[in-house]
């Protein structure tokens, strides 16, 4: 009898749930048991993901069949998994939901970023925020692990070395986003004549990431005024935040690059990406595709004190599929990395 965990997933045809299953079909510590889809119940993998043709032989199976294992991961569109938290927990010791219905504690800051009230209140309180940069000894052996918003999660990782040491005042978050953001569902925003080519900004104020960085670097550092924009442009899988900071008092290249190497030397999934010349002297999404890696850079302003800093991932794995595996990987006891560690490819 294998000795592996036994893990499933809930809405497995989305790309979130596609991505979790190509990470964990070459995990060695877990046996995919079972991939739920109401859409493409009985159909094999392959149908919804391609890329994973002759990897399992395993066919989608209806919601309704899903049975006990060892770690659940929840990939459902945002909402449904709150509604029905109660009886999925009760199929497995661990979950891990990478919607966003458990990443804020808060019902009320829930309801106005989400414009709705909580489906399960008393449940977001029971959830670790599922970034291990973050969250690492909370996440050690914790049941339930939240989803991370991609945006959020490229933020957060900008700012951290520095809102740690206390030394924001303000930031100017500017995001730019591949399509897969929006998910797998087809949308007139989508359609390929009005998605193909365009650079469009679809929210240049009040992001419903915001309330996450306010959350995890705001609630345990101090206050910064934080403004954010997010804009669509030609790429699938990415994202690039350009955080224009002014801080509280006036930073060098050395110190930024001391506060910056003490925050991530040992973090396994962190770069800093800053060199004096070539293409790639800042982070680039594109070589992140496929990727549990944030990439982060930094300039000085020598006119002024504004420091830029700049984060890239791929959302569909660390901002999605790859942070929620590394949850895993603490959760379960299992080497942090393990699973994760595909350097990405180049020239894409």
């Amino acid at each position: 009898m294998s000795s592996r965990l036994k893990v499933s997933i809930v809405g497995g045809s989305g790309y979130g749930g596609g991505e979790v299953l190509r990470l964990l079909l070459d995990h060695p510590g877990v046996e995919v048991s079972q991939v739920t889809s109401r859409r493409q119940k009985g159909n094999f993998i392959h149908c919804a993901h391609p890329n994973l043709r002759g990897r399992t032989a395993i066919q989608f199976s209806s919601p309704h069949e899903l049975e006990p294992c060892d770690v659940l991961f929840l990939c459902m569109p945002h909402g449904e998994a709150s509604t029905q938290i109660d009886r999925l927990a009760s199929f497995a010791h661990r979950v891990i939901d990478l919607s966003a219905d458990f990443r804020l504690r808060d019902a009320a800051e829930y309801r106005r970023s989400y414009g709705e009230p909580h489906a399960a209140p008393a449940w977001l309180d029971k959830f670790v925020y599922g970034l291990p940069e973050l969250s690492r000894a909370r996440l050690a052996g914790a049941r339930l692990a939240s989803g991370v918003g991609c945006n959020a999660t490229a933020i957060n990782l900008a700012l951290l070395p520095l809102a740690r040491a206390g030394l924001i005042k303000s930031v100017v978050a500017d995001l730019k986003v591949g399509s897969s953001e929006a998910g797998n569902t087809s949308s007139d925003s989508s359609h390929h004549p009005e998605r193909s080519g365009s650079v469009r900004s679809f929210a240049p104020t009040g992001h419903r990431h915001q309330a996450e960085v306010r959350q995890e670097l705001m609630a345990e550092f101090g206050s910064f005024d934080l403004h954010m924009s997010v804009t669509s442009v030609e790429l699938v899988r990415g994202v690039l935040c350009t955080a224009h900071i002014t801080p509280s008092q006036r930073l060098e290249d050395k110190a930024l690059w001391k506060l910056f190497r003490e925050a991530y030397s040992k973090e396994r999934f962190v770069r800093l990406v800053k060199d004096r010349s070539g293409i790639h002297r800042y982070p680039e999404p594109k070589i992140l595709a496929g990727t549990n890696y944030c990439d982060v850079g930094f300039e000085c302003d020598p006119d002024s004190d504004r420091i830029v800093v700049l984060a890239a991932i791929d959302n569909l794995m660390k901002g999605a599929a790859g942070s929620a595996v590394q949850c895993m990987n603490l959760m379960c006891g299992f080497e942090e990395s393990l699973g994760l560690t595909f350097p990405g490819l180049h020239p894409i």
